[in-house]
């Protein structure tokens, strides 16, 4: 079959783009198995059926088109765009995954400079860029499962793949949410497992810095997966509690608000720790949080998550107070000053927050009292404004009044002495 072209579509092709834009898998199917229907045809713009299905967020129809030998990584779009970067402004995070799983490349940029995370984040679709700055694909941790030249065993057990790959794709940096992620599997939960695995970090770390296309974002997310299994390690080896000790060191709050002053001052350490000190990302790092005094905005939790995942802020959505999920809903009953993903982590919180629960409602209540008088005060000074405000006009109508009979008064004045006399 010859190579597409824009625009020369067969009747069964355009029929293909109309089945996506309907979503139905079914027919799309059967249209694929035509012998006149390329998976990588064109329309007159350069989309192909993948990119149409990516844009629309037809997570079905991209996976089917996938299963048919979609190329993830056409450009023939007349703009440069690829199905990564249509899947970005969709705003899809599974179709991003979807794309990247399939061997998307994400530094390709349009016509105007843009990769598809900067594409994302244009548009706002902040949870698409996370995604895209996140992928580490399973293929170049399971290089590590392999003995490499003279090795008789590989540097990491192939068993150790899996967990170890879900660490690497969460988009959750918080410490705490980490070590729940090796508490939770008993092949991880193992001082000899957690130092193979922390060693295959630092290599990859290294790997990202040194190679030709330098990745020092990726390369500072390993590092730092790196000191957290490593610390894990420290603990599983000192401590009779095991791993649920770090935990509590990582929440344990300060006594004036319930700051977690030891979380702060690993972050920190993690950062400082990176030992490519050239690399302009840590440098950006090391400015951002160094003037910061620990307690402050912003933390380096903040700026650490900001610098690697690409999320902007943290002000459109709420975070679980104990291990940092998005979208945590349930406030403390009692302050409602701190949130939680579910009652495990409220429940795991709260012997530290305990100690600040009164402290935070009373200022909440105060706050709310302050709040409430000057919204008082405001409606009270409005309600003075539009009152003078009557007045003035009810004065300017009675002015107002005035001036007009006494111009009428002139004027019948002035006519009354401009009648001519009466003829004899």
């Amino acid at each position: 079959m010859s190579a597409p072209k824009k625009g020369d579509l067969s009747s069964s092709e355009k029929e293909l783009f109309e089945v996506i834009t309907r979503g139905n898998v079914q027919e799309a199917s059967r249209l694929l198995g035509c012998k006149d229907v390329r998976v990588n045809c064109l329309d007159e713009y350069g989309m192909t059926p993948l990119m149409h299905a990516a844009y629309k967020g037809k997570a079905d129809m991209c996976k089917l088109l996938l299963q048919h030998g979609a190329d993830v990584n056409c450009n023939e779009h007349e703009h440069g765009y690829t199905a990564l970067m249509f899947a970005g402004l969709s705003g899809n995070t599974e179709i991003a995954w979807m794309m990247l799983d399939a061997g998307a490349e994400t530094d390709v940029v349009n016509s105007v400079g843009r990769t598809a995370a900067q594409m994302a984040a244009f548009v706002g679709q902040h949870d698409c860029v996370t995604v895209i700055n996140n992928f580490f694909s399973r293929a170049r941790l399971d290089y590590y499962t392999k003995p490499q030249g003279l090795e008789k065993e590989p540097k990491l057990p192939p068993k150790l793949a899996g967990p170890l790959h879900k660490i690497i794709m969460s988009t959750n940096l918080n410490p705490v949410k980490m070590v729940l992620l090796v508490q939770e599997n008993p092949l991880l939960a193992e001082v000899e497992a957690l130092d193979k695995c922390r060693r295959v970090m630092e290599l990859i770390s290294e790997k990202c810095i040194k190679q030709q296309d330098m990745n020092e974002v990726l390369a500072m997310k390993m590092h730092y997966i790196s000191c957290v299994l490593g610390k894990c390690a420290s603990f599983l080896k000192d401590r009779e509690d095991k791993l649920e000790g770090l935990i509590k060191s990582l929440l344990k709050g300060r006594d004036s608000d319930g700051f977690p002053v030891f979380q702060e001052k690993f972050i920190r350490e993690c950062i400082r720790k990176f030992p490519y000190c050239d690399a302009t990302l840590l440098q950006q790092l090391v400015r951002s949080i160094a003037p910061v005094e620990i307690g402050n905005d912003p933390t380096a939790m903040s700026v650490l998550t900001q610098a690697i995942t690409g999320q902007v802020g943290f002000m459109d959505a709420e975070f679980c107070t104990t291990c940092g999920e998005k979208g945590a809903e349930k406030r403390c009953s009692i302050c409602k000053m701190v949130i939680y993903c579910n009652p495990t982590c409220q429940k795991m919180h709260w012997f530290t927050h305990k100690k600040v629960c009164k402290k935070l409602q009373e200022q909440r209540e105060k706050q709310e009292a302050e709040s409430a008088k000057l919204r008082m005060k405001q409606s009270s000074e409005e309600s003075k404004a539009v009152t003078e405000a009557t007045e003035s006009m009810e004065q300017l109508s009675v002015e107002t009044n005035s001036d007009v009979t006494s111009s009428n008064a002139a004027a019948e004045t002035s006519d009354a002495t401009s009648i001519p006399d009466a003829e004899n």
